[in-house]
């Protein structure tokens, strides 16, 4: 008896692997949460403000509109001389001034 692989079969096949290898990406995602405040310049993960594409972009340190990914729970306990609380922030922040 000869068996043959159909199109349908593959794509099942295929479609099945990609939400096994997609599982870990979003089981991390959720053990994160956005950190604004803390990221360096050039070195945040998204969000820099008009006129920026994303990632990369913070035109200085502890910019307050960029943000980093950080695990859950620890944003309010990261270092931001930036903020007025002295900490990263879970919204967008306007930064202080020295």
């Amino acid at each position: 008896m000869k068996k043959t692989i159909t199109a349908a079969s593959l794509a099942l096949a295929f479609s099945a692997a990609l939400a096994v290898a997609a599982t870990p990406l979003t089981a991390q995602a959720a053990d994160n949460e956005k950190c604004f405040g803390v990221a360096l310049k050039g070195k945040n993960d998204c969000k820099a403000g008009a006129g920026t594409s994303c990632a990369g972009t913070s035109k200085i340190d502890y910019q307050g509109n960029s943000w980093s990914s950080v695990p859950k729970g620890t944003c309010e306990q990261t270092a931001s001389p930036s903020s007025s609380t002295g900490f990263g922030q879970l919204q967008e922040l306007k930064e202080k001034r020295a």
